[in-house]
């Protein structure tokens, strides 16, 4: 949304609301010329929030992810213009630019639903998947460490597997992870297990294979986007490793159900070389179950197929 934003207003100064967690990857985009942290600003008495938002004097207030708080501090600091969707009943009352969005039936992705906020700008809207990509601008990239560069073999390919989620998308099974460690070629490829800390004791099966490097949990959010700069694929659930892999232009293949609306039409990576692999059927009976057998029954041989198409 910045880049595009920029295209249009090549002068705009684009600044980015978001949770602490976001900062590593907003920070890597040209196109945004400021970070707020809300984790700090909610700290602060309202009064303080409002002197804050109110002293940037900006002219548009976007409410890309809804947050009746944030919006209810926008409309206290008196910006201008406020951005929000019909959907919510909050943003009638404290926004007063209304876009009719209606994202759970939709067949657009969740990126081409969010340029539609940008519409009482005169941005048009009609942006396709593949032109996204030039949009990112991430070129405020970390530069590899000597603790990443000596983890990466540039002999071979190199090849994250992100079997976790956290809970935010159905996943393929660390048995399937396993299976597909085992049949790819040491000689050739290059295996690292990556996730948090969290996640390694749920992993120490596929950890403890002899061709796997275990990072689960071992470096930082601006260290592994340095060590997925570095590494050529990463296949994963559809999480925040597959997209910011697919954003930097690395061979992400993505892994997912074919249900609304967590469904690939509405949420694969975008990228050049981006990938998604999913089955083409109905999948109601694991709507309710996050342990879906539509994605387990993914083949390895599929996803041997994805990584090697294109070397």
């Amino acid at each position: 949304m910045a880049g595009l934003i920029k295209e249009y207003y090549p002068n705009a100064n684009i600044i980015f609301l978001g949770r602490s967690y976001t900062k590593d990857v907003v920070n890597l985009s040209e196109h945004v010329s400021e970070f707020l942290n809300y984790d700090d600003i909610e700290k602060l008495p309202f009064i303080d929030q409002v002197a804050l938002i109110h002293n940037l004097k900006s002219a548009f207030f976007i409410h890309v992810f809804p947050n009746k708080n944030i919006a209810k501090l926008a409309k206290a600091a008196n910006v201008k213009t406020r951005i929000g969707t019909k959907s919510r009943i909050y943003h009638w009352l404290t926004c007063n630019k209304l876009i009719s969005l209606k994202r759970k039936n939709s067949n657009l992705h969740e990126a081409q639903l969010n340029f539609k906020l940008l519409e009482p700008l005169s941005i048009s809207s009609n942006i396709s998947i593949a032109d996204i990509t030039n949009y990112y601008g991430f070129t405020n990239l970390p530069k590899p460490s000597e603790k990443i560069i000596g983890l990466i073999d540039y002999s071979k390919t190199n090849i994250v597997l992100h079997p976790k989620s956290k809970g935010s998308a159905r996943e393929w099974g660390l048995d399937n992870f396993m299976l597909l460690a085992k049949q790819l070629d040491k000689n050739k490829y290059k295996v690292f297990v990556s996730g948090t800390k969290q996640d390694t004791e749920q992993v120490k099966a596929l950890i403890n294979m002899p061709n796997v490097v275990d990072i689960t949990g071992r470096l930082s959010l601006q260290e592994f986007i340095a060590f997925i700069n570095s590494a050529d694929v990463l296949i994963a659930a559809s999480t925040g490793p597959l997209h910011i892999a697919a954003a930097l232009n690395k061979k992400a293949i993505g892994l997912f159900a074919p249900m609304r609306p967590i469904f690939p039409t509405r949420w694969a990576p975008i990228g050049k070389h981006a990938k998604v692999i999913v089955e083409n059927k109905n999948c109601n009976s694991c709507a309710k179950s996050i342990d879906c057998a539509c994605i387990k029954n993914i083949k390895v041989n599929q996803v041997i197929k994805a990584i090697t198409e294109s070397e």
